[in-house]
């Protein structure tokens, strides 16, 4: 004789007793979200026009030693040499700070941005890694990204990432000689100065005398609409409203 399945009275449980594992799947220990976690891993990225160029802000773990050294930068500048010069992707101008750097990139979309960045912060990773004697991950989850749509934007930034170095330099109280260029970024090879730069040191002599390592700027922006409104001045210092308006406009995109 076949038995029939009694249905199961249904059980209040108390907030405790619903909250202990069963080991069959619901609540348990450290599962979820971890406490305190405020950014979720992935966000959506910003799509964006390809005559529109990025400011993206890449930084490094703390605890990394800065990367305003010589071998530092060149491991920069052959990186983008080798992954920031492509069709869909390329990589214009940089600024190596201590503890982060600047581009001002072109890219055909946020796709092509996505995986431009993603090339490129492996091929950084792993030169920088070598350099600074250290292994395991260099840079932070996600890094800044910063659409431009206006000729003022893009000279505004222009002039936040090559003249980076004295506006830190002025925050510590420090004063650049007027033509002193920053041999971490592309200002040495940039061809919108107001001034007429005086290459008399032997360091920058030689510097300039190397082929560019970003490449050229092909967006009507990055090539003339900046230049609508005046030329940059190589004296001059950032302030903190360029930092600000950064930070207001940027968006977190994960890398990959």
């Amino acid at each position: 004789m076949r038995r029939t399945r009694q249905p199961r009275r249904a059980v209040q449980l108390s907030l405790d007793e619903a909250r202990r594992p069963t080991g069959r799947g619901g609540w348990r220990p450290r599962a979820g979200r971890r406490p305190g976690r405020t950014t979720c891993s992935h966000g959506a990225r910003e799509h964006f026009a390809a005559r529109h160029p990025q400011h993206v802000t890449l930084r490094v773990v703390p605890g990394v030693a800065s990367l305003r050294r010589e071998r530092a930068v060149k491991v920069v500048r052959r990186a983008i040499e080798a992954g920031g010069r492509a069709d869909a992707f390329r990589v214009v101008h940089f600024n190596v700070q201590g503890n982060h750097l600047h581009l001002l990139c072109e890219a055909d979309g946020a796709t092509a941005l996505a995986r431009g960045m993603q090339g490129l912060n492996v091929r950084l990773a792993r030169g920088l890694n070598a350099v600074l004697g250290r292994k395991g991950t260099l840079f932070a989850e996600r890094y800044h990204a910063r659409t431009l749509r206006t000729p003022r934007e893009v000279r505004t930034v222009l002039r936040y990432v090559l003249l980076n170095a004295r506006r830190h330099a002025s925050e510590r109280g420090e004063t650049l000689s007027r033509y002193w260029l920053d041999p971490y970024s592309t200002a040495p090879w940039f061809d919108g100065w107001r001034q007429r730069i005086r290459a008399d040191e032997p360091w920058l002599q030689a510097l300039v005398a190397r082929p560019c390592p970003a490449a050229r700027a092909r967006t009507w922006l990055l090539t003339a609409g900046w230049r609508l409104w005046g030329l940059l001045d190589v004296d001059d210092v950032p302030g903190p409203s360029t930092r600000r308006g950064h930070a207001a406009g940027a968006t977190l995109v994960t890398i990959g």
